[in-house]
């Protein structure tokens, strides 16, 4: 369906904030594009020991506690001030995190175990494409001390100068997202949903849950040693962390599929819905702590530094504390995640008495069917504003959309604003960077149809329509989001969801089905020499072409909507 609003508004265009320069071994390695929003991005990583060491429900692995918090990790992005940055240790260029987690031979093998496959070929393979991949953001940067005012402008339109300027009113304070993300992933495997984010002025705090959902995350202990139960430590070993890798489900290992006899192994899922909450918790109480002028403490207390497992050299080095204090909107909170990290997201959400600073949650493309229902694990209902946002592969799978439009409607029964729409043409991954860095895996093996980056900023820009309605005016006042109309588009009228490129039953949720592939291959590729005004365009004005193209103002479909009584 078409949207109310006009087709250039999808082109929209402005200067993005300047990102750091790329050396030369990474332009011969998949590389992420510089984010597209008015401001420079930083980034910095955090591990701290939580507050109370624990273990989460029964469920054991070689005898032990197969979910035990003793810390927590994330990274944060962040608006920043890209003449402050943190020199890398080769010159004075900016140093920058890199996409894959360290130590990366040994994260490579975690990704083979999920796999399931030999980590020979999986390491060899990703030393070839992206071990060397960085993130486009200034580490350790200082936090953006004043707004990137503008106006975005349209394809008909003049370019406006973004500038970062003074604040009447003193330095801005950024509303704040927790991102939350899927099984296999990692802090780094939405970098570019993340820092799109953050480049239109928000603080993201990506979460790598150790919760067994990851492909293979690091435990640095604390000096301390304050370890929850059942793990000894000796203390003249020098190896003082441990690795979580992957929890397959004993006797289920496929819980996952959309054809599993079995189900979900929902006394897992849940379990590790359960640490993530706890994990969000102890992250946030950190922020706190920056927030309130206690940043020395924070880095007194990171694990991530130099000598530790799994850190850079620069560790929280160079960061101004001074400049996070008071600046962060510590209140109406956005619970964000894809996959399992929109189940997560679902049950945060519901929480209101837990988690009274979470005001709106976000789902992309999430597993319906390790959603808790409600009384499963709380009895409290939806009260908060929700976008959901399928991929067209998950809104195929039956049982997954269902579940899903049930939560929207709980949310609308509990008389809040939800929308729920699906992405044309786009697959499970596509929300993610494995879209980015290996587009043409995706393209072959899932059929993914639309452009990866087009999906990243439909998925950015209808994130920020949403917050641009649900926040308290002052919090987004200053803000020059794009704004697309894509939550303007109609809702459909007929209750059979469109079926040209749905797969059989053996491909549910994985893969589309495209007729006459061949064809459509070899004519895209002579397409991709001409240049069309029909196809939406990058801040450079690059054509975002994929395998099939849809005009600006028809590129989702819209379930679920407020009707026009509604705020």
């Amino acid at each position: 369906m078409e949207s109310d609003t006009p087709p250039e508004a999808g082109n929209q265009r402005r200067k993005p904030g300047s990102g750091p320069p790329r050396t030369f071994r990474e332009h011969l390695f998949h590389s992420l594009p510089d984010y597209a929003g008015p401001y420079s991005v930083g980034i910095m990583e955090i591990e701290v020991p939580v507050r109370e060491p624990r273990t989460f429900s029964r469920i054991k692995r070689n005898h032990m506690h197969a979910l035990r918090m003793d810390t927590v990790l994330f990274s944060i992005f962040y608006p920043c001030d890209a003449s402050s940055y943190v020199p890398s240790s080769k010159g004075e260029r900016p140093s920058k995190a890199t996409w894959l987690p360290r130590p990366r031979a040994l994260t490579s093998k975690g990704y083979a175990k999920f796999f399931n496959v030999p980590h020979l070929p999986v390491t060899a393979y990703i030393a070839a494409t992206t071990m060397f991949t960085k993130l486009p953001a200034f580490r350790n940067a200082k936090l953006a001390s004043n707004y990137a005012d503008a106006t975005p402008r349209s394809s008909s339109g003049t370019r406006s100068q973004y500038t970062l300027t003074e604040s009447g009113g003193g330095k801005p304070r950024f509303p704040v997202v927790f991102f939350s993300h899927g099984l296999g992933g990692s802090r780094t495997c939405y970098s570019a949903i993340c820092g799109e984010l953050a480049s239109n002025g928000l603080v993201v705090v990506a979460m790598e849950h150790r919760d067994g959902s990851g492909a293979r995350s690091y435990v640095n202990i604390p000096p301390s040693g304050k370890l929850a139960s059942d793990l000894e430590i000796d203390d003249l070993d020098p190896q003082r962390y441990y690795k979580v890798d992957y929890i397959f489900p004993r006797d289920n290992a496929q819980d996952t599929a959309p054809n599993n006899a079995r189900g979900v192994d929902t006394e897992l899922r849940h379990a590790q819905i359960e640490m993530r909450m706890s994990e969000i918790e102890e992250a946030y109480n950190v922020l706190e702590l920056l927030n309130n002028g206690q940043g020395d403490l924070v880095y007194n207390n990171n694990l991530r530094k130099k000598g530790n497992a799994g850190s850079s050299s620069k560790g929280l080095e160079g960061v101004n504390w001074s400049d996070w204090e008071s600046r962060l909107l510590l209140r109406n909170v956005t619970a964000m995640g894809h996959s399992f990290g929109g189940a997560t997201t679902v049950e945060i959400v519901r929480q209101s008495d837990r988690f009274p600073y979470i005001g709106q949650g976000i789902m992309l493309d999430a597993w319906g069917q390790a959603t808790p229902k409600t009384g499963e694990i709380t009895h409290e209902s939806l009260h908060k504003p929700l976008l959901v946002i399928n991929s067209e592969a998950f809104m195929h799978w039956p049982e997954n959309f269902k579940r899903l439009s049930d939560i929207a409607n709980e949310a609308k029964d509990g008389g809040t604003l939800c929308w729920m729409m699906t992405i044309k043409g786009s697959t499970h991954l596509s929300q993610s960077d494995f879209a980015i860095l290996y587009p043409n895996w995706l393209s072959l093996l899932t059929k993914t149809m639309v452009n990866p980056r087009r999906v990243i900023y439909l998925t950015v820009n209808s994130s920020l329509e949403f917050l641009n309605r649900v926040l308290p005016p002052e919090f987004t006042t200053r803000n020059a989001w794009v704004d697309e109309g894509i939550l303007q588009t109609k809702v459909l009228v007929t209750d059979e969801l469109p079926g040209e490129h749905r797969p059989g039953d053996r491909w549910t949720a994985s893969r589309l089905r495209i007729n006459n592939e061949l064809w459509l291959r070899t004519t895209n590729w002579f397409r991709r020499r001409f240049k069309t005004s029909t196809v939406v365009t990058d801040v450079k004005g690059k054509p975002l072409i994929g395998l099939m193209n849809f005009a600006p103002g028809s590129e989702v479909w819209m379930h679920f909507g407020p009707t026009r009584e509604e705020p």
